[in-house]
């Protein structure tokens, strides 16, 4: 069963929104959900330690991950990132693929002509279908889930994501969630299936309808 995030909610500018666990300059632990587990999880995964899908979501896999690279490399075996850890493991490699540019690609392909918050929101789907047994386990599964999105059939999704995309992306990955846990979005005047307008809406924001 996928582990659901630990979410407190707090009030802002933008609106009511989910907060993960908060990060640690110093350290990342299990319960984290962050850009920076994100990035930890690439390197693991390129090193040949973590084999679970990218979620940016610091699980038990990412902890027993953690600790395999602690044992490796001399490094105290708690299963917590702490600035040696994590500084041991930017060292060790670079890792070759992003799964950040793949969410900020499908942030702008699917969202480019929203606001901040609208293209949030979109970013917020897909980490929220991550987290749900209807959906595939990994960032890069629910997007290139056949049939999901059409930006990534028409050729949108290779187009280049601007800095408003990595940002949004960024904030989705670190709790932001102004849909409150939509699972679903669509442009009410140009979706044709009638399967969209049936859902339970939460929010609209700008041109998306976000449901559940």
């Amino acid at each position: 069963m996928k582990k659901k995030v630990q979410a407190l909610i707090c009030i802002c500018s933008l609106g009511i929104m989910g907060m993960a666990v908060p990060v640690s300059a110093q350290s990342l632990s299990q319960g984290t959900q962050s850009d920076q587990v994100l990035d930890m999880q690439e390197r693991l995964s390129a090193l040949g330690y973590f084999h679970a899908g990218i979620t940016g979501y610091y699980g038990s896999q990412t902890k027993n991950a953690v600790k395999k690279f602690q044992a490796s490399y001399g490094l105290t075996v708690d299963g917590e990132a702490d600035s040696l850890t994590l500084s041991k493991l930017k060292k060790s490699i670079s890792p070759k693929h992003s799964v950040l540019d793949e969410l900020a690609r499908i942030i702008h392909s699917e969202a480019r002509g929203e606001s901040f918050l609208g293209q949030v929101a979109v970013g917020a789907v897909i980490l929220n279908r991550v987290q749900s047994e209807q959906f595939p386990d990994s960032i890069t599964e629910v997007i290139h889930q056949p049939g999901q999105f059409s930006s990534v059939d028409d050729g949108q999704f290779a187009l280049q994501p601007n800095e408003t995309a990595y940002r949004a992306a960024a904030a989705a990955l670190n709790g932001m969630d102004p849909t409150t846990g939509a699972l679903y979005f669509y442009n009410p005047v140009t979706a044709k299936a009638s399967w969209s307008k049936s859902r339970i809406k939460k929010i609209t924001i700008g041109h998306h309808a976000f449901t559940i």
